[in-house]
């Protein structure tokens, strides 16, 4: 149950950022909008942490957490030599509806995924990237419980997650939308995982693959 009070600052509050910061610095949870749904992050490289996101969550540590970043040029602070084929695609989609598959840095937690990958996205929205840039690489997932609706608005995270985690940042509401294109790039050529709102043959265009 909640035994504690979450924090919560407008993103427009210049206490937003300096605050968001010193609550993941000390190994908690932050909740933050996103140019689809409002996501909880805890320090990418923080086990702890990342432990607490599941436990927050509820959710079943088979299922892996993605990781978001601030820009496109961050990639390799949690890829295992990227390869030529995502660095195309961050550079011609990042920021936005795509999620590339990619060998994950070994210092990584391995609670992040039972495997030796990790999905990566840089989200398309203001805010949440100047805390990226700001905090480093996230684990982060939508803010809800598993299995509920995702929340589109502060008041969806409270309802769902209050008292749960330390620092809820209001954005105003988010546009909601499909999931991001998900595309594994550990192969040769890359493989379709999920559909969204990037298209497959926009993605093959992308690496003159016809």
């Amino acid at each position: 149950m909640p035994d504690r009070m979450t924090e919560r600052i407008e993103t427009s509050d210049p206490r937003a950022l300096p605050r968001a910061l010193e609550v993941l610095h000390a190994g908690n949870l932050v909740g933050f909008p996103t140019d689809t749904v409002y996501g909880l992050g805890a320090a990418a490289y923080d086990d702890m942490a990342v432990g607490r996101l599941y436990e927050t969550k509820g959710r079943g540590t088979e299922k892996a957490i993605p990781i978001l970043l601030g820009d496109a040029s961050d990639l390799s602070r949690v890829a295992q030599d990227p390869p030529e084929m995502a660095l195309a695609l961050a550079t011609r989609f990042w920021p936005g509806a795509l999620t590339l598959v990619v060998v994950r840095q070994p210092g990584l937690p391995e609670s992040l995924s039972q495997d030796a990958t990790i999905g990566v996205r840089v989200p398309d929205h203001p805010f949440a990237r100047q805390l990226l840039r700001a905090a480093g690489p996230l684990a982060a997932t939508s803010a809800n419980r598993t299995g509920e609706a995702s929340p589109l608005t502060a008041e969806d995270v409270l309802r769902g997650l209050g008292g749960r985690f330390e620092l809820l940042l209001d954005g105003g509401t988010v546009p909601g939308g499909r999931p991001s294109t998900v595309i594994d790039c550990t192969g040769k050529t890359p493989r379709l995982l999920r559909p969204g709102p990037i298209g497959y043959d926009e993605i093959k265009a992308t690496l003159g693959l016809g």
